[in-house]
């Protein structure tokens, strides 16, 4: 249970599932494909699906509006769907997102999207950090190859990310990871 006893409904949060983020995304066709499914079932089961996008990609000006700034063409938030817009990594950070899920009763967030090693952690630990139950969905966020920097190659920083996140811990909330298949809104 998470620290919001009175807050007893779940969220699909959709992180930075833009086009120029994922442009280059390990199984970036599949992880989409995922997150779809997941957000056909959160609308089905009247789960909120929450849409974050990054407005600022390596500290330049913003690009809010621009066509590598929209969702992926493959998703299309619905009429209605709260839409975020973050400077930071976490998308809690200076932006409505705490506002958001309070408003909609939210405990829990399911969270799916990119970059693996950038926002979507970022996002995993404001939200736990917040007192949220949070759910990572496996199989479901991604991240480009950036072993030219020195990080290692993106199937290891979504294992890794996965093996880390399922041992969280804190008073009065959980956090798991679970596969696409296996998630219960």
């Amino acid at each position: 249970m998470s620290q919001f006893p009175d807050r007893h409904r779940s969220a699909l949060l959709v992180v930075d599932v833009q086009v120029d983020v994922v442009a280059e995304a390990h199984d970036r066709d599949g992880v989409v494909a995922r997150v779809r499914d997941l957000v056909d079932e959160a609308r089905t089961a009247d789960v909120p699906v929450v849409w974050v996008q990054d407005t600022l990609r390596g500290g330049g000006p913003s690009r809010s509006g621009s066509a590598g700034w929209q969702v992926v063409p493959e998703l299309e938030p619905g009429e209605g769907e709260p839409r975020i817009e973050k400077d930071y990594g976490d998308a809690f950070e200076a932006t409505g997102l705490g506002d958001v899920l309070s408003d909609l009763g939210v405990g829990r967030v399911v969270v799916v999207g990119a970059q693996t090693d950038a926002c979507v952690r970022a996002t995993l630990h404001g939200a736990f950090v917040r007192g949220y139950d949070v759910t990572l969905v496996s199989d479901a966020h991604t991240t480009e190859d950036l072993t030219a920097y020195g990080a290692p190659p993106p199937a290891q920083v979504v294992a890794h990310t996965n093996l880390y996140w399922q041992f969280q811990g804190g008073p009065d909330r959980t956090a798991d990871v679970v596969a696409a298949a296996d998630v219960a809104f």
